[in-house]
């Protein structure tokens, strides 16, 4: 193995780099729940956790295809063995991430400290649980349902306190939310549905935390402090990791198309109904222009409204008799927003009246079109 990088080190464990491979070693017994194949669930005698990069996050079939025909036992046994580990007291996980972009957090409160190592990645097979599933598990294989890709948020989870058995388990559900409030605040939606993304298909994890009786922690939801250190610290390596390895800078996400892809409205859409409703020339002065266009904040602003009232609307909080009306009015508010003239909204009502009842995105396109038009357009105040 390559030489190996410290990332983190305190009296109960030390977690290196090496290569594809992050491997915390636990200086002295822990408690430990994973998900990994081998060793999986609750146990006392795991020495070792591994986060490891298994393959490329596109287009990587071969070493997919490898590592099913395999079998995920004899892939943790090859992955231990590549590292000079003992199979049967290490725990594994697996990613498409790339391991110099994992994220170290801690966070601390007097005497009780927790540390989150997370690799995350959502552009491939992010979703919201409930949502279609890709693959039906028969006999010990797994049929594809649909087409899958690669995406998954792995987290190590360190204690410096013990934990019950129950307070182990808890601390899952603590870790979960905080992850799932990490994607929410960066509107990661969901590849399969028009939802906002709770995680991915394969989201892995590992926990450990020192094997002492009786337990100094019995409960880490979040009315108890170290639940509060858990959340921190899940939440905030969640939101880093995936800067580094999405580019998921909260920025980048101040976008109409961002907002409102999952409702139909992408960049290849956006750039298909230019070509189709403007001049050559005009395209061109749209193409140059366009990141202005939906990276402007109050567009932005507008698209994020139009995508809440969407999912309202979806969720029943608003009664789908009125649904016409409310895309229509947030849509002309839109146009008015884009075209920098408050005075305008009566018109851009009307000017968009052709267009009521249209599908979201059609209309959603027509006042961003109508809009920048009446920006630049001194007949309309």
């Amino acid at each position: 193995m390559e030489t190996a990088v410290t990332i983190f080190d305190d009296p109960w464990s030390c977690v290196t780099r090496s290569g594809r491979y992050l491997v915390a070693a636990l200086k002295h017994p822990h408690r430990v729940l994973s998900t990994s194949q081998v060793n999986g669930g609750l146990c006392e005698h795991v020495a070792h956790l591994v986060n490891h990069q298994s393959c490329e996050g596109a287009a990587h079939r071969e070493r997919l295809d490898a590592i099913v025909a395999m079998g995920q036992a004899a892939y943790h046994h090859q992955v231990c063995q590549e590292l000079g580990l003992d199979s049967q007291t290490t725990a594994t996980m697996g990613t498409a991430a790339n391991m110099q972009y994992a994220a170290t957090v801690t966070a601390a409160y007097e005497e009780f400290s927790v540390t989150a190592i997370v690799t995350a990645g959502v552009q491939g097979n992010a979703g919201r649980a409930g949502d279609p599933s890709r693959f039906v598990e028969r006999n010990r294989t797994y049929e594809p349902v649909v087409e899958t890709q690669s995406g998954t948020i792995n987290t190590m989870l360190l204690f410096n306190a013990a934990l019950s058995q129950a307070a182990l388990v808890r601390a899952v559900v603590t870790m979960t939310e905080a992850k799932t409030a990490a994607l929410q605040e960066l509107a990661v939606s969901s590849r399969v549905s028009a939802e906002l993304a709770t995680g991915t298909g394969t989201d892995q994890f590992t926990i450990a935390s020192p094997l002492i009786d009786p337990a100094a922690i019995t409960w880490t939801g979040q009315h108890a402090k170290v639940g509060e250190l858990i959340g921190r610290a899940v939440h905030d390596a969640t939101r880093e990791a995936l800067r580094w390895q999405n580019g998921l800078e909260t920025s980048l996400t101040r976008s109409a198309i961002y907002a409102l892809k999952r409702f139909g409205f992408s960049q290849a859409f956006f750039e298909r109904r230019l070509r189709e409703s403007l001049t050559a020339s005009r395209y061109e002065f749209y193409k140059k222009n366009w990141d202005a266009i939906l990276h402007d904040p109050q567009t932005a602003g507008c698209a994020y409204a139009i995508a809440a009232v969407l999912d309202r609307l979806a969720y029943g909080t608003l009664p789908p008799a009125c649904a016409t009306e409310l895309l229509f009015n947030q849509c002309c508010l839109l146009a008015t927003t884009l075209a920098v003239k408050p005075r305008a909204f009566t018109d851009m009502h009307q000017r968009l009246q052709p267009h009521l009842g249209k599908a979201a995105n059609e209309l959603i396109f027509q006042a961003i079109l109508l809009g920048w038009e009446a920006k630049w357009n001194s007949t309309i105040s």
